[in-house]
Formats: C-alpha cells, sequence, structure tokens
C-alpha cells in the first residue's frame, strides 16, 4: 500500500534553503547529452575533429552549473509569486475577522488549490502549520522562511510582521498595508521578467544563427568550408571565430542576467 505523503516536522531541520538546488540523476543525464551534442558541433563546426571532444568535462561542468542555476531561479520566482497570493489572501483573511495565525492557515487551502498540493509555498505553509502546532512564534517561522527564500520580498515582510507584532499597533493594518505594497512589487517584479522573456528568446535565437548558416552552406554549397580545416592558418581563423563566439554568448548572458 502507497504510503501518504506528510510534510516534515517543524524540528527536523528538513527546510528548504532555496537558494541551494540539487540536480536530480534524470536532470544530469539530461545535462550530460546537452553537453554531448553541444560538444560535438562545436567540434564538428569548427575543427571537424572528435579531438574537440576533449573538451566535454568543461562543458558538462558549464552546463551543469547554468541548468542548476536556471532551476533554483526557477524555482525562487515560482516561490515569490506563490507568495504573492499567500500574503494577499493572508490580508483578505483578515479583514474578514481571522486572527494573525488562522489568517495563515487558512491560506493553505487556496494555495494548494491554486498552485497544486505540493508546490513550494504549499509545503512551506504546512510546515507553518506544524510550526504553530508546537508552539513557535510566527514571526520566527516567517523569519526563517525569510532567511531560507533569499527573496528581499519575504525577508522584507518578515521583517516588518516582526517589527510590528513586537512593537505593538494595528497590527491588522500594518499586516494588509504591507502584504499590499509586498504584492503590488512583486507584480511589478513580474511584468518586468514578462517582458525579458521576449528578450531571452530572441538571444537564444541568435547564438544558433551561426550553426544555423553553417548548415545550410554545408547543404548548398557543399565543400565550401573545407579550406579552414586540418591546415594551420585554418586552424587559427577557425579559433579566432570560436572565441569571438565565446565572448558574445558570455556578452549576451551578461546583458541579460539582470537580478530583480
Amino acid at each position: 500500500m502507497r504510503k501518504s505523503w506528510k510534510p516534515p516536522d517543524w524540528d527536523s531541520g528538513a527546510r528548504t534553503d532555496y537558494d541551494r538546488y540539487r540536480l536530480s540523476p534524470g536532470e544530469c543525464l539530461l545535462c550530460l547529452g546537452k553537453s554531448l551534442l553541444l560538444t560535438g558541433a562545436f567540434s564538428y563546426m569548427f575543427y571537424r575533429s572528435w579531438l574537440g571532444m576533449l573538451s566535454l568535462p568543461a562543458a558538462a561542468a558549464w552546463i551543469l552549473y547554468r541548468d542548476r542555476r536556471g532551476r533554483r531561479d526557477a524555482r525562487k520566482e515560482r516561490l515569490a509569486l506563490q507568495f504573492k497570493d499567500t500574503i494577499l489572501s493572508v490580508s483578505a483573511n483578515l479583514q474578514a475577522g481571522y486572527s494573525i495565525e488562522n489568517a495563515f492557515l487558512e491560506a493553505e487551502s487556496e494555495i494548494r488549490t491554486l498552485h497544486g498540493p505540493r508546490c513550494e509555498m504549499a509545503l512551506e505553509l504546512a510546515l507553518l502549520r506544524k510550526g504553530l502546532k508546537n508552539r513557535v512564534p510566527l514571526e520566527q517561522i516567517l523569519s526563517s522562511l525569510g532567511a531560507r527564500s533569499h527573496i528581499e520580498e519575504i525577508r522584507d515582510f518578515a521583517e516588518c510582521f516582526s517589527a510590528a507584532k513586537h512593537l505593538g499597533g494595528n497590527l491588522r493594518e500594518i499586516i494588509s498595508r504591507t502584504a499590499e505594497l509586498t504584492g503590488q512589487r512583486m507584480e511589478v517584479e513580474r511584468e518586468i521578467r514578462t517582458m525579458l522573456s521576449a528578450r531571452k528568446y530572441e538571444q537564444k535565437v541568435m547564438n544558433l544563427i551561426p550553426f544555423l548558416l553553417f548548415g545550410y552552406m554545408q547543404i548548398s554549397s557543399k565543400g565550401f568550408f573545407d579550406v579552414l580545416y586540418y591546415n594551420t592558418p585554418g586552424i587559427c581563423i577557425m579559433t579566432a571565430c570560436l572565441l569571438l563566439y565565446l565572448a558574445a554568448l558570455f556578452l549576451s548572458e551578461k546583458i541579460m542576467d539582470i537580478r530583480l
């Protein structure tokens, strides 16, 4: 009989650090396949020699780093979006008369409906429920999430919540206002990312242009590039082209690597 999934206890230490991402075996195999394809394409296009496959370890390390970073950033973006929906739900629950703790507990079912039962924020809210059950202060739970998420908006919200709870005042009004401002800030950042996604797609297409042109010339004018292989001047020219292409690739990555 298949066991039902249960979230880890608050005291188990199994809380996720969102600045770290561990690739699964399937994801590692996918990265290895990409490395083989990329190294083979570069070896054939620039040198037409399988000796270029000696660079496979370096290519594999680079692709593993990029994939790990990309998946980590995607997970953090999902968490930020889910957190925005959470605090908006909490704000609505506060307006409906729930206490602060119950407002977060009620938000769990809504997040599970919106994003799925195994989404990042649903797991965090499950941990929050267990933490409250073990009498862990809510501000400590939120501060832990802010530290582990490495997301500025979540850290700011946790700090505002902790300050409001300790200094007193109209806690519901402070939390509702903070939730509204945080949600608006996250929405603006999401719109910026949406606009940048089109530019990133164009960047990927431009990175493929040299290979597409090379393939076209190989089909339409077979032997056109033969003079560039197996001789010293040709190797020097192709090496210079390779370095220029890698420099352009690195520069485009830097331009598009915008941290919001």
